[in-house]
């Protein structure tokens, strides 16, 4: 065996050493990963509404650098380059963090191929984020790209969602054997509530671009009528709140431990305080303050939006309907 052989041998052993420490079961630190995946998504969503809102839209004037000759911001910047190379930053540790848990379900990958793809999904759409990022910046905060950004970041907190009812059994392969499956009434408006949700979270895109805060003194808005979008963005909100409350009635009766009749009243609940949100800063001038609450309440919106039909559409080996 040459010297070439034998280094093989060793990196293989080596890597096989490693990997039979990884679990092969879904362990708490899975389920801490997963849940810290949902909220960095959420602080990330935030964390751009700030950009946005400082008008440190181009703190970082170019990409992938934040200057032409550095990678990181300078004190010259001020606090805008701070606010948007922070932004940026984040992008990476949430890369990391979805990183260490993929290697973490390395050994699960075959047994857990939700778990290990939803993952997988969430590191891949990060670095595409990024990118959507650098051309929002190149195109001098355009809206519609601004939208877009905005858009990916809404669709990694829903697939954050999926993962982490997934990594504490709630749905997915290792739902509960008997789980209770609600009736169709019951799944069907659990699948109006998503789609509204995420109608309401893209319409309001629009209202955003033909809003005040555009990031930057000198970036475009859209030539939309903002009277007229924020009408059409208010449509799916009504059927929300209208869906919500029979969820919440429907559900009442299956008693305070029941997972579906919770995700209802978590949902309401995020309802009307995105309701009220929106309402105040519109009859209000839309004050920054105001508009970081709703972007807070959009995050929150997502997951439990998600959660609740991810819920209602589980199934169990042997589901039991009520």
């Amino acid at each position: 065996m040459d010297l070439k052989d034998v280094n093989e041998v060793s990196q293989s052993n080596t890597l096989r050493s490693f990997t039979d420490k990884l679990p092969t079961t879904v362990t708490p630190a899975i389920r801490r990963l997963s849940v810290g995946l949902l909220i960095g998504q959420g602080v990330l969503i935030v964390s751009g509404g700030v950009v946005r809102l400082t008008g440190s839209g181009l703190g970082c004037p170019t990409w992938p650098n934040c200057t032409a000759g550095s990678l990181t911001n300078t004190p010259a910047m001020g606090i805008h380059g701070v606010i948007e190379f922070t932004n940026r930053t984040l992008t990476f540790a949430l890369a990391a963090v979805a990183l260490a848990l993929l290697v973490v379900l390395w050994n699960l990958r075959k047994e857990r191929k939700d778990l290990f793809w939803l993952t997988f999904s969430l590191l891949a759409s990060i670095p595409v984020q990024a990118v959507i990022g650098g051309i929002t910046v190149l195109t001098g905060l355009n809206p519609y790209v601004v939208s877009l950004h905005f858009l990916v970041s809404a669709a990694l907190v829903v697939f954050s969602m999926l993962l982490v009812n997934r990594a504490y059994g709630r749905t997915g392969r290792t739902a509960p054997a008997h789980a209770v499956r609600p009736r169709k009434t019951i799944r069907q408006l659990a699948v109006a509530a998503a789609v509204c949700t995420y109608l309401a979270v893209a319409l309001g895109t629009l209202v955003t671009g033909t809003g005040p805060h555009s990031g930057d003194a000198s970036s475009p808005r859209t030539n939309l009528d903002g009277y007229l979008v924020t009408r059409i963005h208010v449509l799916p909100v009504y059927v929300l709140v209208a869906v919500s409350v029979l969820l919440v009635v429907l559900l009442w009766g299956r008693g305070r431990n029941d997972i579906l009749r919770n995700a209802s009243l978590l949902l309401i609940v995020t309802v009307v305080y995105q309701g009220a949100i929106g309402y105040w800063q519109y009859f209000t001038g839309v004050p920054v303050f105001l508009v970081g609450l709703h972007m807070v309440g959009s995050s929150l919106l997502l997951a439990t939006g998600t959660n609740i039909v991810d819920l209602a559409l589980r199934r169990g080996k042997d589901p039991v309907r009520a």
